[in-house]
């Protein structure tokens, strides 16, 4: 696959974790672009320079920020190492989002606040490509993700691992700010036409909101989940101010 933006292929190369076969280049003008020429050549990677509508045409998009590259699949984790917790595991999980600009806004918010892992069904739900890890500002490259055939079971098997399971709807009674979230949790979001599929919210141990007022509805599902990953995370670093421990 190709890979493209500036963000993405220096996060890539920083990562390590996909075999990187070429670099492509059609601008000299960037700095950070200069820096990820050098890495490539001092880890012996292979640059090619090339015109920007050459780039254009292997990247599919004219949106390549003047860089490429050319690099191995994603490499999805097994969900049994996200499920894996000492106490505070945080797992998000996407059921069936189909924006790649939702879901790499989603990634980019789990990394910063500390997210185990994320958990995606292999049906029905946006393929993990170069526009996601674009959308993702290259955070894509540094967080455990991992397919599954079974949202539900996987959620019986988070309960099973340790986890409370809460799902994010818009009009549950029970508010995110007045929850305590602090323990191990699985954070369910929904896509963004139908939201938690029924079969899904029925294995949910409770479902949260986020309170709002307005004439707007709902929020757009990447901010609802970064809304409720940060509320989150503020909990824990409360918690962890409180009792001193992590």
């Amino acid at each position: 696959m190709i890979l493209y933006g500036i963000h993405p292929v220096e996060e890539a190369l920083l990562a390590g974790r996909r075999k990187i076969i070429k670099i492509y280049v059609s601008s000299r003008k960037s700095s950070r672009i200069l820096k990820i020429v050098d890495r490539a050549e001092s880890s012996r990677i292979p640059v090619e320079y090339l015109s920007a509508d050459k780039l254009c045409s292997l990247a599919g998009t004219g949106s390549h920020q003047g860089v490429g590259a050319q690099i191995e699949g994603f490499p999805f984790s097994d969900p049994g190492r996200i499920m894996a917790t000492d106490g505070s595991g945080l797992v998000l999980v996407l059921d069936g989002l189909m924006d790649p600009h939702n879901v790499g806004a989603l990634i980019r918010t789990a990394l910063c606040v500390g997210v185990t892992g994320i958990i995606l069904p292999k049906d029905r739900s946006v393929s993990i490509t170069s526009a996601v890890s674009m959308a993702s500002a290259g955070a894509l490259e540094h967080i455990r993700l991992a397919r599954v055939t079974n949202i539900s079971g996987t959620l019986m098997q988070l309960k099973s691992a340790g986890f409370w399971v809460a799902g994010l709807v818009p009009l549950a009674d029970q508010s995110i700010f007045e929850t305590d979230l602090s323990g191990p949790l699985a954070l369910v979001v929904g896509s963004e036409e139908k939201g938690i599929r029924p079969l899904v919210k029925k294995k949910c141990d409770f479902l949260l909101s986020i309170p709002q007022q307005g004439k707007v509805d709902s929020l757009n599902v990447s901010v609802a989940g970064a809304v409720a990953l940060y509320e989150i995370f503020r909990q824990r670093q409360a918690m962890t101010a409180k009792t001193g421990h992590r």
